[in-house]
């Protein structure tokens, strides 16, 4: 049974959704500056499928896996942001010891499990760890997060299969912010609805309002409690939108502004903000503290990233090889 949305999940939501939103926002500002090299994706938009999901499960030992739109996934789960601004840097100090960059963000130690660059490649690993776990006899459940563009890969219905065969306690979350890189769900499939994708392997499967935390928060906690009584998986089309462009190099030619200004109407961190003014949860100082404090935290982690070093060249072969006098290494 869901638990109810208090003044204090709001305030944290609201903290959270804009300590995501500005950690992107410095992030295209330094990849223009190109201290962040490589592909930058970023979550604008769709902060309220994150924030919905983080209140539904519980972190020290359910799990997150999702594809390269994963900066703020690991904050969410613990991360200090200096070690994910670090690792888009590419610095020793980054969450993957700056060996995966922007798209391959890692943190075993707060369950989260990538960060993956194939399209679809995270699916059967969030398959693998629920499975994991079921062997194991945890009660752990696993978050598989993915594009609507990877819903067209085999690997998916494979998943789905296996996942529902086995009754795995695994959540497969579709965050369908309407465009696989720049082609539209309706351009790659005769149906729009993808959840009901669920519907042919007789899974437990919905539409969620992706731009409502509240929304997402209930789907999920109900999703949770099935997995952990090991009633298996749930499918979830989560119907939200992104700002920016599929990744810093789009020009986004397949849509116009004023769609993206439509969306930007239901700005979930908008709508949090409106519910805490509405209900008197925080004054104007307290909301100004609270965006002084978000500030002062990305400040933090760029001052962090700048100043650590890069990796050495040892270091490469300290992520690769367990056996150090690995004797096939050649000066």
């Amino acid at each position: 049974m869901a638990k109810q949305i208090t003044k204090k999940t709001y305030l944290n939501w609201y903290k959270d959704m804009l300590l995501w939103r500005k950690f992107e926002d410095k992030s295209a500002a330094l990849y223009i500056q190109q201290k962040i090299r490589g592909f930058l994706h970023l979550y604008n938009g769709q902060e309220a499928v994150l924030a919905g999901c983080i209140e539904a499960i519980n972190p020290k030992k359910d799990r997150f896996i999702t594809a390269y739109r994963n900066h703020v996934q690991p904050i969410a789960l613990g991360v200090e942001p200096k070690y994910i601004m670090a690792e888009m840097f590419g610095k020793i100090t980054g969450c993957s010891k700056g060996n995966g960059g922007s798209m391959h963000m890692f943190s075993k130690e707060h369950n989260f499990f990538g960060g993956h660059g194939i399209v679809g490649g995270q699916i059967p690993l969030g398959a693998g760890l629920a499975f994991a776990d079921q062997y194991n006899g945890n009660d752990s459940v696993t978050l598989c997060f993915m594009g609507d563009g990877a819903v067209r890969q085999g690997a998916f219905h494979e998943a789905l299969n296996l996942a529902m065969l086995w009754k795995l306690p695994v959540i497969f979350i579709v965050e369908n912010n309407g465009y696989a890189m720049g082609t539209s769900v309706e351009r790659t499939a005769n149906h729009t609805e993808i959840w009901k994708l669920g519907l042919g392997y007789e899974m437990p499967c919905g539409p969620v309002d992706g731009m409502d935390p509240v929304a997402m928060y209930e789907a999920v906690a109900e999703a949770v409690a099935r997995a952990r009584k090991g009633d298996g998986p749930t499918l979830l089309e989560a119907k939200t939108y992104r700002y920016k462009g599929h990744s810093m190099s789009d020009a986004q030619h397949y849509r116009t502004k004023d769609e993206v200004a439509e969306y930007q109407k239901i700005d979930p961190i908008t709508n949090v903000l409106e519910v805490i003014k509405k209900n008197k949860y925080a004054t104007e100082k307290e909301i100004e503290k609270i965006n002084q404090e978000v500030k002062e935290i990305v400040a933090d982690a760029v001052k962090f990233a700048e100043e650590s070093p890069f990796p050495k060249e040892q270091d490469l072969y300290d992520s690769v090889y367990e056996q150090e006098d690995y004797p096939f290494i050649k000066d």
